[in-house]
């Protein structure tokens, strides 16, 4: 938000100065970026009256100037414009004056013609878009010749540039800044109310079909009318007010609109009326696949959620964004509708940011509007109007609406301000507060030690007790709040599970040469699409934002592995051809009919071979399957979890190097080899492993169980098993430890596996070493090779072919 100093001395007396009032506004919450001055050098430029112009006598595109300078003053002046003409007046810079660009200027011969100095565009001043016209720029008649032109144009102040925060929308306006300068300045009153007379004599509304408001999503609608509108540029102090608050100049009615927008935070949109295609004007939900043309000249084309303007049953115009380029103002206008409204400030903000249209109106609908302006700001238009261009307003204004918010109160108790800011000075508060717009409410029964404080219309993030404690703090000054060392905690501090488990996985990743990653929780549900999710999967349907912050983040995401996706890619793209190993924690977002919204805490990693062939040791330093199954079964090892696994599906899996991993039967994640037709649209060489896990279900950690160590040798003896190809030696390996004998076995190993030569198409070999031992004596040979013998008999009950 730019506020151009001289504008905001009309509004409210300025007891500081620029540096010191930039210093408090920060201290109290709204940052001054910048504080900048006009016109760059400009220097020693003057005000002159042409007096003479006649043509060169060897140039016929030049001409000869004469100007006045007042006091008796002179100079000729050789120009090339061809607007110069006897009685304007323009910006002269006599020899010695600095341009805005840091020129200095002297005398010039032009073909036997002396030019002393030179007459000034808005461009050569430092003003570029000043002048839609072009060529020297021309004063108003009552502009002093001979005075400082910086001086006289209020040039010679500054323009603070000011960042405000989401929440305060109340100072997207000079009338914003004007209260809170008044509120944090005991000694900077307000100065008078704006004189409105916005209506006139001029029936129209009977003619005219009325404003229907179809959709929930506006709040109110006013419209003004105004006609024998002569189209011609603004006044050039409005102009200067303009540029210098970072908007462009068009013409007196679209400046007149932004105007007032910057005056009173309340975006308006004026529309030629006789360019309408009806004679009504609708606010409704746009049409799913209508489309229509901005402003900008591109065809927009709409979803369900956008809220359009429409004129019967076309739409001319998206609410709070910007208008439709079939009705917009030209030079043939003589009458218009003016529209002032309050729009649902979350469908604007989508729509804008879908469409890439960061409007200065939707800059203020998305942060939210003081519903109170709506009329007010439609009035000053109309008499703005009225004023620059001859039109004859209309004799009222239509105002609808469907709910006005009643007015809001908060108490604010003694009690609060002492333990939050450590002062009790209520009383003192209070007229700080009411500086700011908070009125006293009166109610019987508060006592002293508490107040009732009328919330402004304006203050759209007041709604508690704790936003008047901060009021309170900002205006007090949060350096008066004396420190204190903080109070003694009873007990140890014990960290949250969520908390370990997160660190302990991260450490164990790094350990691993991972690279840990950061990307964002929001994506576009085509980097899902690409991964072939089911209709059914609801990782395939990810939850929609109502406010995204661009076009390509319309959505939370329900897995971790496009943004890893997206960060190999950037580093493919960038020229990286070694191998890389990332991971990355955060949350993951689903909607279910059921249950609505809900999160879970991931952990997922991306390992790639990478295209480097030039290695020392050649292929047996890559990594494959197995390699990063260890990695992931590390990181469980770290929450002391052993889980479970078996072959997966997945749709991005590579068939045959999917699995699934298990906690208690259950699929919590899965480890797989990216398809090759996916790796190849990554620009990437096969040998790209993923996996995802969901945290929250390896939590809590296992704690560890100790106990005296074993004192006796074990036996161990071997047992070989034909076992279907379809069958996991997990549980072969599981169903020996079932059957065997439970006070003996202390664990089963897979040894070997084998397939070919000599076992049966669909079966294979695998070859367990089984561990027994007892925990008081040695076992002797007999007890051993019994029990092993009861193992081998029960097998072989269950269907196993033995070895």
């Amino acid at each position: 938000m730019r506020v151009y100093w001289k504008w905001l001395e009309e509004l409210v007396t300025l007891p500081l100065g620029p540096e010191a009032l930039a210093d408090r506004l920060t201290m109290t919450g709204t940052e001054v970026e910048s504080i900048e001055t006009p016109c760059g050098a400009l220097s020693g430029v003057l005000v002159a009256r042409v007096v003479s112009c006649e043509p060169h006598p060897e140039k016929g595109s030049l001409r000869v100037v004469r100007a006045d300078l007042g006091g008796g003053r002179e100079a000729t002046v050789v120009t090339g414009a061809a607007n110069a003409r006897v009685g304007a007046k323009f910006p002269y810079a006599p020899p010695g004056a600095t341009l805005a660009d840091g020129t200095v200027l002297g005398t010039r011969d032009f073909d036997g013609v002396s030019s002393a100095g030179m007459l000034l565009s808005a461009e050569e001043l430092g003003l570029e878009g000043l002048d839609g016209e072009g060529g020297l720029l021309s004063l108003p008649e009552e502009a002093p010749e001979g005075t400082d032109f910086r001086a006289w144009a209020g040039l010679d102040v500054p323009v603070l540039d000011l960042s405000i925060t989401p929440n305060r929308g109340d100072l997207c306006s000079l009338m914003g800044v004007a209260r809170e300068v008044h509120g944090l300045l005991e000694d900077a009153p307000l100065r008078g109310p704006l004189p409105l007379s916005g209506t006139g004599e001029v029936e129209w509304a009977d003619s005219f079909g009325g404003i229907r408001l179809e959709d929930s999503g506006c709040e109110q609608y006013a419209l003004g009318y105004g006609e024998n509108i002569r189209i011609a540029p603004a006044p050039l102090e409005a102009r200067l007010k303009l540029l210098l608050s970072g908007m462009r100049p068009v013409s007196n009615v679209v400046d007149a609109t932004n105007l007032a927008m910057l005056l009173f935070g309340q975006p308006l949109h004026a529309f030629d009326r006789d360019r309408l295609p009806g004679s009504d004007i609708r606010v409704r939900g746009a049409r799913p696949g209508e489309r229509l043309v901005t402003l900008d000249g591109k065809e927009r084309v709409l979803e369900e959620q956008d809220l359009v303007i429409a004129s019967g049953e076309t739409p001319i115009g998206l609410a709070g964004v910007m208008g439709g380029l079939d009705s917009e103002i030209v030079p043939e206008t003589k009458r218009i509708l003016l529209e002032s409204a309050v729009f649902d400030p979350s469908r604007v903000s989508r729509t804008s940011r879908r469409l890439g249209l960061p409007s200065q109106a939707a800059f203020r609908f998305s942060r939210g509007l003081d519903s109170t302006r709506v009329l007010p700001a439609a009035e000053y238009v109309l008499d703005l109007l009225s004023r620059w261009a001859g039109m004859r307003p209309g004799n009222r204004i239509l105002h609808q609406f469907r709910d006005i918010p009643a007015p809001r109160t908060v108490l604010l108790r003694r009690e609060t301000l002492r333990r939050v800011l450590l002062w009790d000075g209520l009383e003192e508060a209070v007229p700080g507060l009411e500086r700011l717009g908070f009125g006293v409410q009166p109610q019987e029964g508060l006592g002293e030690d508490r107040v009732l404080f009328r919330v402004p219309s304006w203050r759209n993030d007041v709604e508690a007790e704790e936003d008047l404690v901060e009021e309170v703090g900002r205006l007090r000054g949060y350096d008066r709040i004396a420190p204190r060392i903080p109070g003694c905690l009873h007990g140890r501090g014990v960290l949250p599970e969520s908390f370990l488990a997160l660190r302990q996985v991260r450490q164990a990743a790094l350990a691993r040469g991972y690279v840990e990653v950061m990307t964002y929780s929001f994506l576009h549900p085509r980097e899902l699409e690409r991964l072939h999710f089911s209709p059914q999967d609801p990782r395939g349907n990810p939850p929609g934002l109502l406010n995204p912050i661009s076009q390509e983040q319309v959505a939370m995401r329900t897995c971790i592995l496009p943004g890893l996706l997206r960060a190999l890619e950037q580093n493919l793209r960038s020229g990286w051809r070694g191998s890389m190993r990332f991971f990355e924690t955060g949350n993951v977002f689903f909607h279910d009919a059921q249950e609505g919204y809900r999160e879970s805490e991931h952990l997922a990693g991306l390992v790639y071979l990478g295209k480097d062939r030039h290695v020392l040791y050649g292929d047996r330093l890559r990594e494959d399957f197995f390699t990063v199954k260890a990695d992931v079964e590390a990181l469980l090892a770290a929450r002391g979890i052993v889980a479970q696994w078996r072959e997966g599906e997945e749709p991005f899996g590579h068939r045959g190097q999917t699995a699934a991993i298990l906690r208690d039967g259950v699929p919590r994640g899965t480890l797989c080899r990216l398809k090759p037709a996916l790796a190849r649209e990554l620009d990437a060489e096969e040998g790209i492993f993923v996996f995802e896990l969901d945290l929250d279900a390896f939590s809590p950690a296992v704690r560890g169980v100790y106990g005296n160590p074993f004192r006796f040798p074990p036996a161990q003896r071997d047992v070989a098993l034909l076992v279907s190809v379809d069958r996991p030696a997990e549980a072969v390996r599981e169903e020996i430890l079932t059957l065997g004998d439970r006070e003996r076995i202390r664990g089963v190993e897979l040894f070997d596996h084998f397939e070919g030569k000599g076992i049966p198409e669909g079966f294979r070999s695998l070859a367990f070493s089984v561990l027994y031992r007892h925990p008081d004596r040695t076992l002797r040979d007999e007890e051993v090779e019994g029990a092993h013998l009861e193992l081998r008999r029960k097998l072989q009950e269950k269907g196993y072919t033995l070895r």
